[in-house]
């Protein structure tokens, strides 16, 4: 019997039937569905009189629009309220799961799928979403889609869909001190390029991603679209099954057995062939920030701001521009650079690991002077634990601002939003121009530790040099 990646398996399993075009219809056993990019699809569904085929496999939360520093309905955004209570009506009318804000589960999509154990191994998921990827953490295969494949969703629960080539990442040694899964992917996409992975599946593998947490995991799946993947997984291993063990929507009693007996049939056969192979040294990888408009535009926080005549040729244009728009000088320290705000949150670093990783370092240090921070937990169910061990105490007393459960500043389709020309350390996914609600506002990516450190001193820093303990 030929070897097969992972891919290969979960894509076998789950096509339907070749198409003309060589596409594939894919049965997609995981819809979740948020309020952004799914009112059109619903109301498409209502024009041809047509039900959601398989609402038991289709799961919704509000994140997007949701305000983080609002409790109570009537929202004061008219547009949030109206598109909270259309996505409510809807999932009634259809029968969908929806983790409402009064359900105490509500959050981000790419964390609540997890919390809950919804996301599980050898699927296929999708969600009208880029970030989808996240989920591949779980040895799955998870797509962001556009609003008129919600739709076939809803009606079909399958897909047309290209098969993609996969290429293995591996990442192996050990990572330096103060440098975490959040670096680890901006490495990545700063060497392969945030168009290298068009055409491609990701496997992360290697001791990194062997020793790594699942939320660990789900923060460089989460990313692997900022590389030009489609897709990114890791192989399920027993990390993978102790996390959904005992979760609301994880098999149980005799079922779990047979459940992890399958999901292990999923993982890479030894010997098994790709259309490519990377080879990473954990030691090489930096605390990493972004400096310019797009992912790749990264380097570590000890190196200086590139300048346009020392990049390659095809690079030149996009470094004047990045310079331009971010007002940064090349050929200086990146570390120094002065910062207006700081975010703590989204769904690449908004989970319980992440925030406990920042409130270990904060130690009784203090937000600067000037600086607006905020923290937002990525789920209810997050920001409850959180406070449940103090967390939000932490963050407060360091002069952070402690928000509800929401998407909030990472893509500023809510009320959190920079103003002018502030620059943001933040710990989300996308530094493009205007991600964070101004046309002129500026994003650096980093880690959330990076981002406390930014924080503290007002400036990008080196948080190995700001945190001891």
């Amino acid at each position: 019997m030929t070897p097969k990646n992972l891919f290969q398996k979960v894509w076998e399993a789950h096509s339907v039937k070749a198409l003309s075009n060589g596409q594939t219809q894919l049965f997609v056993g995981r819809h979740l569905i948020h309020e952004v990019t799914s009112p059109q699809a619903f109301g498409m569904l209502r024009e041809k009189g047509l039900p959601v085929r398989y609402p038991e496999r289709t799961f919704a939360t509000v994140d997007h629009i949701v305000p983080t520093n609002e409790s109570s309905e009537p929202y004061s955004d008219p547009l949030a309220d109206a598109m909270i209570k259309e996505l409510r009506k809807n999932c009634e009318d259809f029968g969908v799961t929806f983790f409402d804000v009064s359900t105490g589960k509500q959050g981000i999509v790419h964390v609540v799928g997890p919390e809950q154990g919804l996301t599980q191994p050898g699927m296929t998921i999708a969600c009208g979403d880029s970030h989808t990827s996240t989920h591949g953490a779980f040895g799955a295969i998870a797509f962001g889609i556009g609003t008129s494949q919600v739709r076939d969703l809803l009606a079909t629960q399958t897909m047309a869909l290209g098969k993609l080539k996969v290429r293995r990442i591996e990442v192996n040694g050990d990572l330096a001190p103060g440098v975490y899964a959040k670096d680890v992917i901006l490495h990545i996409i700063r060497k392969l390029g945030v168009n290298g992975g068009t055409g491609y599946a990701y496997e992360y593998a290697g001791d990194v991603f062997d020793r790594f947490t699942m939320e660990e995991r789900m923060t460089v799946c989460n990313m692997s679209i900022e590389g030009g993947a489609r897709a990114g997984y890791v192989n399920p291993d027993e990390t993978t099954f102790e996390y959904i063990k005992g979760r609301p929507y994880a098999p149980k009693g005799d079922d779990w057995e047979k459940a992890v007996e399958n999901w292990r049939s999923f993982a890479s056969d030894e010997g098994c062939d790709y259309d490519d192979i990377i080879s990473i040294r954990a030691q090489e990888i930096p605390p990493t920030v972004t400096w310019g408009i797009n992912p790749g535009q990264a380097i570590g926080v000890d190196e200086s701001i590139p300048s346009p005549d020392k990049v390659a040729e095809d690079e030149k244009a996009g470094t004047v521009e990045a310079l331009e728009y971010m007002k940064l000088t090349p050929g200086i320290p990146l570390e120094g650079t002065p910062i207006d705000v700081a975010f703590v949150g989204s769904c690449t670093n908004g989970r319980i690991s992440d925030l406990e990783e920042v409130a270990k370092h904060l130690n009784g240090q203090k937000v600067k002077d000037g600086v607006h921070a905020i923290v937002v937990p990525g789920s209810q169910i997050v920001s409850q634990m959180a406070v449940e061990k103090g967390l939000d105490k932490v963050f407060i007393n360091a002069g952070f601002e402690w928000r509800a459960a929401g998407c909030s500043m990472c893509l500023a389709m809510n009320p959190d939003k920079l103003i002018g020309d502030q620059l943001c350390a933040s710990s989300s996914n996308r530094n493009f121009k205007g991600r964070q609600g101004s046309p002129t506002g500026r994003t650096m990516l980093m880690s959330p530790v990076m981002v406390a450190a930014a924080a503290i001193t007002g400036q990008i820093t080196d948080a190995r040099k700001v945190f001891q303990n």
